[in-house]
């Protein structure tokens, strides 16, 4: 994992966990700053395959998930499925920044990818009707992929 740029005490990613009303653990820490830090959602594997920081021991398979799922379930991580039917974790706040653009998600990899492309406005909703979320997807390969293929 990542590790935290400040102590477990003080560190922007404790905060968060205290204002959602969870313990600050070093482990939540770690894997709250490791999903902030990432650029695309990352599976539990990809969590698991970070590396430690100095003078932290690696966090073991079944506490990462209960990690995950205790961030999820407080609301300061996001859990997706990716075109593989593989979990995938995001910070929360990046929600509102990935809603602005178009992602790209590999049917191969399974990877997660940004766009600079806007999603199109939503339709016209019929009377009574009250959008909350918009997702736009594109799938296919990405470069690494589908390198090779015609």
């Amino acid at each position: 994992m990542a590790r935290a740029t400040a102590t477990t005490e003080d560190s922007l990613s404790s905060e968060l966990i205290r204002a959602a009303g969870v313990k600050v653990t070093r482990g939540r820490v770690r894997v709250l700053d490791a999903l902030r830090a990432a650029r695309q959602p990352l599976s539990h594997a990809e969590m698991e395959a970070l590396p430690a920081g100095a003078g932290d021991a690696a966090i073991d398979r079944v506490t990462l998930y209960r990690v995950l799922d205790s961030l999820v379930a407080c609301g300061l991580a996001l859990k997706a499925v990716d075109t593989r039917g593989v979990f995938r974790f995001s910070a929360a706040g990046s929600q509102r920044q990935h809603a602005k653009h178009v992602h790209f998600r590999c049917t191969g990899c399974g990877g997660v990818f940004c766009l600079k492309a806007e999603p199109p406005p939503p339709p016209r909703l019929p009377r009574g009707f009250r959008l909350q979320q918009v997702e736009f997807d594109l799938r296919g390969l990405c470069a690494g992929c589908g390198a090779g293929t015609s």
